[in-house]
């Protein structure tokens, strides 16, 4: 009942903290199915990436987080599950026989759009660390899904690890052009090009 107001709260500080824009450089915020990849150096990346989205669109996009983080406390137990409808997976794989993606392919199969940091983990430093392979069998899986490179820059400058106010910092999401699997591309070479289309997106390299 209450997770609308909630959302519109962790919004609406999100983007005044941060004074968000969002740059929509090879695409419009249309009301299709993507996967939206970025680069992660935050736990504030998914927040920043949702809110820079028109309300329309979050409805239907659900951040992918790591169970160990989200599962510690009620509070963000609440946060990711009510508010965000986020897509939950285990990162650590207890059981060999488990696809750690599978949450990811039932949203997608459900008509879910996805938010997801195909580094596999959070990076302080500049640049972007080697993609893991999900978002790979991702396309794989579904081919007709949108591919959208996002770079978020500056948030990790914003709040860096250890302080307790935010800097006076502008941050933006910039939106690349849609990318597909292309036939018979191997996944080194899909990887390899996706990482060097967020890439492009930062700030230094445009």
């Amino acid at each position: 009942m209450f997770e609308p107001v909630v959302a519109t709260l962790i919004t609406s500080m999100a983007r005044t903290v941060t004074g968000a824009r969002s740059l929509w450089l090879g695409c419009a915020p249309e009301p299709v199915q993507r996967i939206y990849f970025a680069n992660h150096s935050s736990h504030g990346d998914f927040v920043l990436l949702w809110a820079s989205l028109p309300p329309k669109l979050r409805k239907a996009t659900r951040p992918v987080a790591g169970s160990d983080y989200w599962q510690k406390s009620a509070l963000r137990r609440y946060i990711i599950n009510r508010v965000f409808n986020g897509v939950l997976i285990d990162r650590e794989r207890k059981d060999p026989v488990d696809n750690p993606l599978q949450p990811m392919l039932d949203a997608l199969e459900n008509g879910d759009s996805l938010i997801i940091f195909p580094e596999g983990t959070r990076n302080l430093e500049d640049g972007l660390l080697p993609f893991k392979s999900g978002l790979y069998h991702l396309a794989k899986s579904y081919p007709h899904a949108e591919l959208i490179p996002v770079w978020i820059a500056n948030l990790n400058r914003v709040m860096p690890k250890g302080r307790v106010l935010p800097l006076p910092l502008l941050c933006t999401t910039s939106f690349g052009a849609p990318l597909q699997l292309e036939d018979g591309e191997d996944k080194a070479l899909f990887l390899a090009r996706t990482r060097d289309a967020l890439l492009a997106l930062a700030p230094e390299h445009s």
